[in-house]
């Protein structure tokens, strides 16, 4: 018969072993789809916490392999060689992007278009241009930007681009996208928090190991080190676009990386655009889209949707908010 002491050590024991210990906080950067990611996750261990950031990066790259323009292999690539030849049979998960992205164009009258990537080889901005592209050469690029033409056939899951010479490309939607799968992904896995940040664009969920929420700051768009003030992102996301980090200046005029699909000429009149809703995807591309409008069709629009959020600076340095938004954000002026 076991003695009093051995039992109380065994209660001991099994009691420890049930014990919860607190979650940890596991963060990884690296750059995947050509641009800079941050993924963070709360786990019980940090063992755990990399696991589930490596099955992240694993969502990443096999989203990439689909979108990728510069994949030869991929289902992009494929859609944008057979550009007005023939339609392409495409995957359920391309097919509904690019559904979903023509919806966006709609409601935005063209200022979003996936079909702006023939205008890639016009403005580039690693320090090459040397002058401002040409009436001619605007005029050729336009003819193949349209999102009317992206042609989908629902019945047989194909994609076809009408016009020779057309391209997709999904820079200005892509990382939002593939954000909201990896958040999908990690959900699924049991994650309990976690925050994806796609060189600006944001999702998140739960809250971070110390319990605290997630926040975003929104950056002085004219003093780049500077926050604005901090947002907290409770179960959502956000995407930044801005016109402070690249551009060309041109016979001594900046212009901003942000294109008009068009007109075919860059943006002028706002210099950030934050915008707030449930999925990264939206987001990312209404940033890009607002960035377009400008600032008052771009308030317009935003406070038509449900849901969706906006912060807006306009090149003189003012802030403008949509009407969801109630908190205070002190600018350091």
């Amino acid at each position: 018969m076991r003695n009093w002491y051995s039992i109380c050590c065994a209660i001991v024991w099994l009691s420890s072993q049930g014990q919860v210990q607190p979650d940890v906080t596991v963060k990884r950067a690296l750059t995947l789809m050509g641009t800079a990611f941050e993924i963070s996750v709360v786990a019980p261990s940090e063992e755990i916490g990399y696991i589930n950031v490596d099955e992240a990066v694993s969502e990443i790259k096999r989203i990439e392999n689909i979108i990728s323009s510069w994949n030869p292999d991929s289902e992009t690539s494929k859609i944008n060689a057979k550009a007005g030849i023939a339609p392409v049979p495409v995957s359920s998960e391309l097919f509904d992007l690019i559904t979903r992205a023509k919806t966006i164009s709609e409601i935005t009258d063209g200022a979003f278009d996936i079909s702006y990537a023939a205008m890639d080889r016009l403005w580039k901005f690693d320090g090459s241009m040397t002058a401002v592209p040409s009436a001619e050469a605007l005029r050729q690029a336009l003819y193949k930007v349209g999102y009317q033409n992206i042609i989908l056939d629902s019945s047989t899951k194909t994609v076809f681009l009408k016009r020779r010479g057309m391209r997709i490309g999904f820079g200005a939607i892509g990382k939002g996208y593939a954000a909201d799968k990896v958040k999908k992904l990690l959900i699924s896995k049991g994650v309990v928090g976690g925050l994806i940040n796609a060189s600006g664009d944001l999702t998140a969920w739960g809250t971070k190991a110390n319990g605290e929420p997630w926040k975003v700051g929104i950056i002085d768009p004219f003093q780049k080190q500077e926050v604005l003030g901090w947002m907290p992102i409770v179960e959502a996301s956000v995407a930044t676009s801005g016109n402070y980090e690249k551009y060309v200046k041109l016979e001594g005029k900046q212009y901003s990386h942000i294109i008009d699909p068009r007109t075919g000429y860059p943006t002028e009149g706002v210099n950030s655009v934050s915008i707030f809703a449930q999925k990264a995807e939206l987001c990312d591309a209404l940033a890009t889209a607002v960035f377009i409008l400008g600032r008052d069709s771009g308030l317009h629009l935003i406070n038509q949707l449900d849901g969706v959020e906006v912060v807006l600076i306009d090149n003189s340095g003012k802030m403008h908010k949509s009407s969801g938004i109630f908190l205070e954000i002190e600018q350091n002026k």
